[in-house]
């Protein structure tokens, strides 16, 4: 009974610290209203700004014939009131669809590398995968290519010192968001995970995503089945993003100067720019204590905007409540609205806590969908089939309020239709979650769900 009284005033004490800790979550809804959308999105290219005339051209293409939504401009609308950022043209970005073809691409892009490579990660693991990369990053450095690498102390907490002492004695400049106190991590009150995965290359290659530095993501996936005794693979995604999409850069560095990182020569690492594509990029990041949390925002705008489908793919899907009255709305005034949620987990807790809102969710008409055979870890989106995103953030609480968070933006129908390709091949791995089956679910069932949306903000 003390275990338990004390186990009950830990969740309270928590709570309450973790809330006093965070920002308020953004009006959304307001800032939809307030965006003004007469004038089109600037877009910064490799030449410069592009006037007005060509801007709008631009919009209307990738908007479609007769304006089939409008998605696009109203969002990038709202998305320039709060960062003061323009849009990116001039890129050429791939989707990696799976953790083994990301791997393959950070790889190639870490052996490419003639100058820098910046490398911001949560998880960096001391397994096959960490050392194969750690390896190539030691062989740039030895080479004259400069590499320097943001890791979270958490996330890498099992991750022994001698790991980046290794990178440090061969010349890698290595700085850790939340490093170990007296043996443990920071409190829990005051912790701000860095919970993105971003590498650049030579100031003008990307790759961002879900994918941590960790062998569960080099398993085949979509293979069906796997055998009890196999390891279950992860079913991550990531984009890589080629041309003058330079804002991600710009986090980076944001985040060394935040640690206080040695200097970075700023012609060095914004190097000029050329085009390598056609696709519209927007990176977008959050920081922790501000109020305006931009890939909250950005989520939040296109359901809200959202005119035919909103097709999700999240690994930990525990929304707020805004975020779950913007997916109910589309979906009773007629939006396709498909989320694609973990059946295999590596949390309980966040296991039934996203199940806790399966039933408002199923009364509204959203369609509701566990993928299962791998664990599934993505965090994208795609909306009517022109808005993409591809990134880190979770539609949690930690995520959304509390982490640094990075997901690249991707418009246009081009890429869009890789998004609904995949997602499509996720759908054909999950099974649905019915009403009619769903509202006959057992009262242990019900409690244990009541019980993780109790902590949820904790997970």
């Amino acid at each position: 009974m003390r275990r338990l009284k004390a186990i009950c005033v830990t969740i309270v004490v928590l709570t309450l610290t973790l809330g006093a800790a965070c920002a308020p979550l953004p009006d959304v809804a307001k800032l939809a209203q307030q965006a003004q959308t007469e004038k089109p999105p600037r877009i910064l290219t490799a030449r410069g700004m592009l006037s007005g005339k060509k801007s709008k051209a631009i919009m209307e293409r990738l908007q479609g014939p007769s304006y089939r939504s409008d998605l696009l401009l109203r969002h990038s609308a709202v998305m320039e009131m709060v960062t003061g950022t323009p849009l990116t043209g001039g890129n050429k970005a791939r989707l990696l669809v799976d953790g083994r073809t990301t791997f393959a691409a950070i790889s190639e892009a870490i052996r490419s590398a003639t100058d820098s490579i910046n490398l911001e990660i949560y998880k960096i693991d001391n397994d096959a995968a960490g050392r194969m990369i750690a390896d190539l990053l030691l062989k740039k450095q030895q080479a004259g290519v400069q590499v320097n690498i943001i890791y979270d102390g958490l996330g890498s907490l099992l991750t022994p010192p001698s790991f980046f002492d290794t990178m440090r004695k061969a010349g890698a400049q290595v700085v850790g968001v939340n490093p170990l106190k007296g043996g443990g991590p920071a409190v829990p009150g005051t912790l701000h995970a860095d919970h993105r995965k971003l590498l650049v290359v030579d100031g003008t290659r990307v790759i961002t995503g879900g994918v941590n530095i960790s062998q569960v993501y080099t398993s085949t996936p979509f293979s069906g089945k796997q055998s009890q005794k196999a390891p279950v693979p992860w079913r991550d995604t990531d984009v890589e993003i080629e041309g003058p999409a330079a804002v991600f850069q710009e986090l980076f560095v944001g985040m060394w100067l935040r640690q206080k990182g040695p200097p970075l020569s700023r012609a060095r690492y914004f190097p000029p720019q050329s085009a390598k594509g056609n696709a519209l990029v927007q990176a977008i990041g959050s920081t922790p204590g501000e109020s305006n949390r931009i890939t909250y925002i950005s989520y939040l705008c296109a359901m809200i905007f959202a005119k035919h489908a909103i097709h999700i793919t999240n690994a930990y899907f525990i929304p707020d409540d805004h975020t779950l009255d913007a997916l109910t709305d589309a979906a009773r005034r007629g939006v396709d609205v498909k989320i694609i949620v973990p059946s295999i987990t590596d949390s309980n807790a966040a296991y039934y806590a996203m199940r806790y809102n399966y039933a408002e969710l199923l009364k509204a008409g959203v369609k509701l969908y566990e993928r299962r055979h791998e664990l599934l870890h993505a965090k994208t989106a795609v909306i009517d089939g022109v808005w993409s995103t591809v990134g880190s953030t979770n539609m949690d609480f930690l995520s959304l309020s509390r982490n640094y968070e990075i997901n690249a933006i991707v418009l246009g129908p081009k890429f869009g239709s890789q998004m609904e390709w995949l997602f499509d091949k996720d759908l054909a791995e999950s099974k649905q979650i019915t009403w009619e089956k769903w509202k006959h679910r057992s009262l242990w069932e019900r409690t244990r769900e009541l019980l993780a949306h109790a902590v949820s903000h904790l997970l």
